[in-house]
């Protein structure tokens, strides 16, 4: 019997690095974890949520899968009591920007160059590539995904210790090297961008409204697209 997990998390576990030691915060009902361990791709999973339900889910579904040795638990919030573990790499996924964030920024451990983050915000993107790109945190790729008709990024980055140079249009787009890779999920992801702004755009023109900093996205987000205005 072999766990089956959606394209959404199957994104964020192709980022995940060979033999890691993999801490899965928020990790809900376990099955990123059970999945990368079902494949050999990582060494041990540290399994952290802050309700005590999904955690006992959690531990049922190691055990039903077989991976007891394999795994430890802890009930915390975010990432707080995970230091000291070995922990490689870290995947933070089926939450908020705003939140993810939060997470990051309390577990001062995370702050290393060895360890790789792997972040899929829900919402709020902007708000959580602004935090990396401000405290010194890296954006190493970012890979785009639809399932079930909804859009998804994944963000994978590390600590450099370096401030980034950005723009307004590289927190809530992505830096434009990552527009090189056009994908149709990414295609996707960049349309619903582009009808959403459009939406905003149009709303606050008809209410007599200054639209000068999304009118100045939409059109960097056409121009990266090679959209004619």
């Amino acid at each position: 019997m072999r766990i089956a997990i959606n394209k959404r998390l199957r994104t964020a576990a192709s980022l995940v690095r060979d033999g890691a030691i993999l801490a899965d915060v928020g990790t809900d009902h376990a099955y990123l974890p059970i999945y990368l361990l079902e494949q050999g791709k990582i060494e041990k999973a540290i399994l952290s949520d802050i309700n005590e339900g999904p955690l006992n889910k959690a531990r049922e579904n190691v055990k039903k899968y077989g991976f007891e040795d394999k795994a430890e638990f802890f009930l915390c919030d975010g990432a707080s009591a995970l230091s000291g573990l070995g922990i490689t790499d870290y995947t933070i996924c089926g939450m908020g920007g705003e939140l993810i964030a939060d997470i990051i920024d309390k577990a001062p451990e995370i702050k290393n160059e060895k360890i790789n983050l792997i972040l899929q915000p829900m919402s709020k993107q902007e708000v959580l590539r602004r935090y990396l790109f401000e405290n010194g945190f890296e954006i190493n790729n970012e890979v785009y995904v639809t399932d079930e008709c909804k859009h998804y990024v994944c963000i994978l980055a590390h600590f450099s210790g370096k401030t980034q140079d950005f723009s307004d249009a590289d927190v809530y787009f992505g830096k434009e090297k990552f527009f090189k890779n056009e994908t149709e999920d990414f295609l996707n992801f960049m349309k619903a961008k582009l009808a959403a702004l459009t939406v905003t755009v149009e709303g606050k023109m008809r209410g007599g409204l200054d639209t000068e900093f999304e009118s100045g996205l939409l059109s960097t987000l056409k121009e990266r697209l090679k959209i004619k205005q």
